[in-house]
């Protein structure tokens, strides 16, 4: 009895739910199998796969399995054969109680497409249990003077059994008083009455006893008994009466215990004894006792344990008024609970899929249910997750929600997502479960590496020893695993003549970056190429950046002296008249390097002079110029020994030698005019236009002489030539080398001088400036015979 209670009250948790799932989708498939109770576990149930019109191997592929709501597993499915066997011993009793029939319901859950099945499970009762009385003995006072006819409620027994398995009848052993009869109360069920049949003397039997049978309607029946004990009380001739046949109480499930229920009353109107009345319950089902107590002086019901509206929804008790003298009375007390938001939504999951990879819309992550005990409102429940998460539900049947990504993840953005489902019912105050899961999102090579830096830009000084390394690039890619493991190569160079191979290498795992050989600043400035970072996802991807390696100049070269030349030929003379001023310019010293920056920044030093003090060098651009005025103590020829000498660490240097002749008849307007009075003639326009005019007629005077005295001089050499001079014949250079952005030269200075070979003297003939680009010569028809002597200075020499 008191396991099938207790299964009552669990089996109805589930019946709300099964009987709207039982309602959902009017399309939807659904089978009946039927079974009896106490069978053992494997024995077999029916064919799924033949009820329900499926092909085994259907159930196989889309994974068909057994679900219930409570989440036990009664049943097992052989997908190979689509046999329904039981996976354990059912007790009827147990599971449905006293409600018949006994109906499980339980869902086939398959997948791909997802689809729910509905199978009902019948289980039939057996007559596995027998009446039982609570009390084995019973004892009625009964007195003396009750009439023939009168009714004494016997307590009934309990059979667990339903249907024509259940309790069906009552018996006594023969006696010649009492017969019994059988009474149904509101709730159906079976109580024994006993009625006098005989009247009872107290004087000449005061108690009777025999045997109470109950008989229950199975083949073969079951039968149980108990003893009945009769005590005759002297006469007592008013029975209690209650000022109610029948109460009605509703009271909340969450009361508190201990409170007042209801309060019944009853009166005799006997005195003394046997106008004093108890009250007690009669027939109470163990639940009722446990649950509730009454008073017996006062009629106080009170409530002695927690009420559940989900687990019993109402009691019927009968409360007895008795008496001193043992008459009774007897009334029907109904409490109705009433139901309390006093239970939280459940969430039950049938399957979860985690990870899920990226890049897959509307992928099925969870397969849910949900459910409330409660009812009404309460038992109504909306079911909702974060509106800022890339997730949907949707509502396949009635409770149940599949959890779907709403488009393509992307794991770089968000590796894991921890989601909360939120079930909230309607009930006040509303009550509400979370139930949080963490889905991973698996990665997809979608993202190709990408470098720290669009180019590179990376410095090694030349003449590098091999090996070095000169710096690295770094690319990383946003993919996990495999697919962010990056590798790094070098791109072929645009120019098929450079070697980047002899020249470069990467390390393919870290992308640094080594000089595989010396370096030279002369002869490779820059190299540009081309580095690739891929991959080793499947397929790989890859990107590119663009290093640029500049190549930083080291003091490795020389001055090299460009004027005056150092070929070994014949020394080359500057000629500088004796009439030269301080700070007359004699010649330049022009000179490169092939080095750059400081490394290229030239100085000049006189290192050694035939007379010292005469002649100076200026540091910064190599010109050598007049320190004082010429005289004629001054020897006609001088060696020059000037150092050129870089800027670099350690610095290099260069020396050149300089032969300078000091030569009479140069005419003093020729020769440069200083500083100080070009800054004059600069100063004011108007006598810079006196000098100018001044100096056109002075010119062209001075030039008409010249040219006359020079026909003279030429013809008489032709008469009187002998011998060769002092000064070497030939052609010098015409031309100064002028090297264009090195700050060497500020103009170009070039000067034709003829001399008539054959004089004692070698005097000059004349004297003119030689404009750029106009062609060298002497004047005189006597070119051919007579070639002029050049000096590097452009002076030509007759």
């Amino acid at each position: 009895m008191e396991n099938g209670g207790a299964g009552a009250l669990r089996i109805r948790q589930v019946l709300l739910l099964f009987v709207l799932l039982g309602m959902s989708q009017a399309g939807s498939k659904s089978g009946r199998f039927s079974v009896a109770e106490e069978m053992q576990s494997g024995s077999y149930v029916g064919n799924l796969a033949k009820d329900l019109g499926l092909e085994v191997g259907e159930l196989f592929s889309r994974g068909a399995q057994i679900v219930s709501n409570n989440n036990k597993h009664r049943l097992q499915l052989d997908l190979n054969t689509g046999n329904l066997l039981l996976n354990e011993v059912l007790d009827r009793e147990e599971l449905c109680g006293f409600t018949e029939p006994c109906v499980l319901h339980f869902q086939v859950l398959m997948k791909n497409p997802l689809q729910f099945l509905r199978i009902e499970l019948e289980v039939r009762d057996i007559n596995d249990h027998s009446p039982v009385f609570l009390e084995k003995e019973m004892l009625l006072e009964i007195p003396e003077n009750s009439p023939v006819g009168a009714v004494f409620l016997l307590e009934s027994a309990k059979d667990l059994d339903v249907g024509i398995n259940a309790l069906k009848s009552y018996t006594i052993s023969h006696n010649s008083h009492f017969h019994i009869k059988m009474r149904v109360n509101p709730d159906n069920k079976k109580y024994p009455e006993l009625v006098l049949d005989k009247a009872l003397d107290y004087e000449e039997q005061s108690q009777l006893s025999f045997i109470l049978t109950a008989m229950d309607g199975g083949s073969p029946p079951r039968s149980g008994t108990a003893s009945v004990r009769v005590v005759v009380v002297d006469i007592n001739d008013n029975s209690p009466e209650f000022e109610q046949q029948f109460y009605e109480v509703k009271i909340p499930e969450n009361s508190v215990l201990g409170s007042l229920v209801v309060t019944v009353s009853a009166r005799d109107l006997d005195s003394g004894k046997n106008g004093e009345i108890s009250y007690t319950f009669s027939h109470a089902s163990e639940d009722i006792r446990k649950t509730f107590e009454i008073n017996q002086k006062s009629g106080d019901i009170s409530l002695t344990s927690s009420l559940d509206f989900e687990t019993i929804e109402s009691y019927s008790i009968i409360i007895q008024a008795t008496d001193g003298g043992g008459l009774f009375g007897k009334s029907t007390v109904r409490i109705q609970v009433m139901d309390v938001n006093d239970n939280t939504p459940e969430v039950i999951v049938s399957s979860i899929t985690s990870p899920i990879p990226e890049n897959s819309p509307e992928t099925v992550v969870m397969v849910f249910s949900i459910q409330d005990r409660d009812s009404g409102d309460s038992g109504r429940m909306m079911c909702s997750i974060s509106e800022d998460l890339p997730f949907v539900l949707k509502s396949s049947i009635e409770n149940y929600y599949t959890l779907e990504t709403e488009g393509t993840l992307d794991r770089e953005s968000r590796a894991q997502y921890n989601i909360t489902i939120t079930v909230t019912d309607l009930g006040t105050p509303r009550l509400k479960t979370e139930h949080n899961i963490t889905v991973l999102v698996s990665d997809v090579n979608d993202n190709a590496p990408a470098f720290t830096q669009t180019s590179y830009t990376l410095f090694v000084r030349e003449n590098n020893s091999p090996a070095l390394h000169i710096g690295g690039v770094s690319a990383t890619d946003r993919d996990a695993g495999a697919n962010a493991q990056v590798t790094y190569s070098l791109l072929p160079p645009h120019d098929p003549q450079l070697p980047l191979a002899s020249l470069v290498s990467i390390n393919a795992d870290n992308g640094q970056l080594f000089a595989l050989r010396a370096l030279d600043y002369e002869a490779l400035r820059v190299l540009e190429f081309g580095v690739r970072a891929a991959d080793r996802g499947s397929p790989a991807l890859s990107s590119q950046a663009l290093v640029r390696v500049l190549v930083l100049d080291a003091n490795d070269n020389s001055p090299f002296v460009l004027y005056p030349l150092q070929n070994g030929s014949a020394p080359c003379t500057e000629l500088v008249p004796r009439a030269a001023e301080p700070g007359y310019l004699v010649s330049k010293v022009v000179a490169v390097d092939g080095d750059s920056g400081q490394n290229a920044w030239l100085s000049y030093q006189l290192l050694k002079a035939t007379e010292p003090g005469l002649f100076s060098v200026w540091a910064h651009n190599g010109e050598v110029r007049t320190a004082r005025l010429l005289s004629e103590r001054d020897a006609a020829k001088h060696r020059l020994l000037v150092q050129v000498r870089d800027n670099g660490e350690p610095p290099l240097s260069a020396s050149v030698t300089l032969h300078v002749l000091l030569v009479d008849g140069f005419s003093q307007p020729y020769l440069p005019l200083p500083e100080a009075a070009v800054d004059a003639a600069q100063a004011d326009p108007l006598t810079v236009y006196l000098v100018i005019a001044l100096a056109s007629v002075s010119s062209l005077f001075l030039f008409s002489v010249l040219a006359f005295v020079a026909v003279k001089l030429c013809r008489r050499g032709r008469a009187a030539w002998v011998g060769g001079s002092s000064v070497p014949e030939g052609h010098f250079p015409g031309q100064l080398v002028d090297v264009s952005g090195t700050g060497t030269l500020s103009q170009n200075y070039q000067y034709e001088v003829c001399l008539r070979g054959g004089t004692a003297t070698n005097e000059f003939k004349f004297l003119k400036p030689i404009f750029p680009n106009l062609p060298l010569q002497c004047p005189g028809k006597e070119r051919e015979e007579n070639p002029p002597f050049c000096s590097s200075f452009g002076l030509n020499i007759q």
